[in-house]
């Protein structure tokens, strides 16, 4: 009789994952640890090795659909090497609903999961149940439920088999029904084929990118202030410290600097650090600086999160962006270090180019992008010299930030950046 694999428990508050890729095929050989298969859940994507050797009988969860803990994914045939018949294990497409998943979990299982005390789903109706009594939703439809404070248990799923869809969460929470399946949002738009097209599934990181961007570019009123920046002294004082950072086993960046300039700028415009509950109407001021930093992965952009970044040092904030940024690039970053920020940064390094309107990161209501150094002449004292100079970018939410405050804050930034002996005379 064949041995059924069931998805494990790899995380603490993970109840379930999207399967990426399977790194196997049905009638292979398999090995005892070799690798099988790439599953994502919300805290990282994870490479789960194979605990038995034989034969991939049936594999029961396809690429692109949700796995619950505890679910059979394949089955592998020990004994003596045939595939298990057909009609013991239901087909890939149809072993596991889409969307069909545990009860809602808790905020430990989502990276930026906030829901808001007290939140009540009584505008909605009880969603169809599964047999189990479980609500159809997706991961991503769960999480957005969480973060507008929706009890997705009282929401009317419209779409396909009675799915709970993001449509419908954001429907509750404005105090409104779902549409009708048929209208519940716009048909998707298919593109016509050419040849020579090569087409891939969106799914996984980038399909988690894509919803967060999507949901972002959906809520918050998005402005862009630009200013530039010359940072010839920053650059100096960075040089000098280097080598003593060196001596620590750390390299030291020019985003220790920055992050250490936001935080004192959020001080003093306490309205940058700040979420909106839209289900409650009212503006949340963070008190604490978890400053997120963009950091561009194998399979996508991560955002890790240096928290209480106002309490650290220049050395010690240089230690820890390296430390995430590491784990984040192994794929082994915790849920802790990939959720909570208040903001974000987000920088090319020297690929920066010259600005850029980046995108907030939901549910926060500004992010700062940071653009390529180079040497400009500029006048100063009356002569024509070169120095460096690098411009900054901020998005802001204008539901929060109005247009004067969000340049206060900036130019605040760019105040001790462009002479950062200021940073260490008022915040060290």
């Amino acid at each position: 009789m064949a041995f059924e694999f069931k998805l494990p428990d790899i995380g603490e508050g993970v109840v379930e994952g999207e399967v990426v890729k399977w790194l196997v095929k049905e009638g292979e050989h398999i090995r005892e640890d070799q690798p099988m298969v790439e599953v994502m859940t919300d805290k990282a994507t994870v490479e789960i090795p194979s605990p038995r050797a034989g034969v991939v009988a049936r594999i029961l969860v396809g690429e692109g659909k949700i796995c619950k803990v505890g679910q059979a994914m394949l089955a592998i045939d020990e004994a003596n090497g045939k595939p298990a018949p057909a009609e013991k294990a239901p087909p890939a497409e149809s072993a596991a609903p889409p969307s069909e998943s545990a009860a809602p979990p808790s905020a430990k299982s989502s990276p930026s999961a906030r829901p808001s005390p007290g939140a009540s789903a009584s505008t909605g109706t009880a969603a169809p149940a599964t047999p189990a009594g479980k609500v159809l939703a997706t991961p991503a439809t769960r999480k957005l439920a969480r973060d507008l404070g929706v009890d997705i248990a009282g929401v009317r799923g419209t779409g396909a088999g009675g799915r709970v869809t993001a449509d419908d969460v954001r429907a509750v929470q404005t105090g409104g029904a779902p549409a009708p399946a048929a209208h519940a949002a716009a048909a998707p738009i298919a593109i016509r084929p050419a040849q020579g097209d090569e087409r891939v599934p969106l799914r996984g990181l980038r399909k988690r990118i894509a919803e967060n961007m999507a949901l972002s570019k959906r809520t918050a009123a998005h402005f862009t202030y630009v200013e530039e920046c010359d940072v010839t002294d920053l650059m100096a004082l960075r040089a000098r410290a280097a080598a003593r950072a060196q001596e620590r086993g750390t390299r030291l960046t020019y985003l220790p600097f920055i992050v250490k300039a936001v935080c004192a700028g959020l001080k003093k415009f306490p309205m940058c650090n700040a979420s909106l509950d839209e289900a409650k109407q009212e503006v949340i001021y963070r008190k604490s600086y978890h400053i997120g930093i963009g950091t561009a992965t194998r399979d996508g952009l991560l955002v890790v999160v240096v928290r209480d970044a106002d309490r650290r040092s220049i050395f010690e904030l240089a230690q820890e962006i390296e430390r995430l940024v590491k784990s984040a690039r192994e794929g082994k970053a915790r849920r802790e270090e990939l959720s909570g920020s208040t903001f974000t940064i987000t920088s090319l390094g020297m690929l920066g180019g010259v600005l850029a309107t980046p995108i907030i990161n939901y549910p926060e209501v500004a992010i700062l992008g940071v653009h390529a150094f180079r040497e400009q002449p500029r006048v100063r004292a009356g002569q024509i010299v070169i120095r460096q100079v690098g411009n900054f970018s901020i998005s802001f939410d204008h539901r929060v930030v109005d247009g004067y405050e969000g340049a206060m804050f900036l130019q605040e930034v760019v105040r001790y950046l462009q002479d950062p002996t200021l940073m260490f005379l008022e915040m060290v």
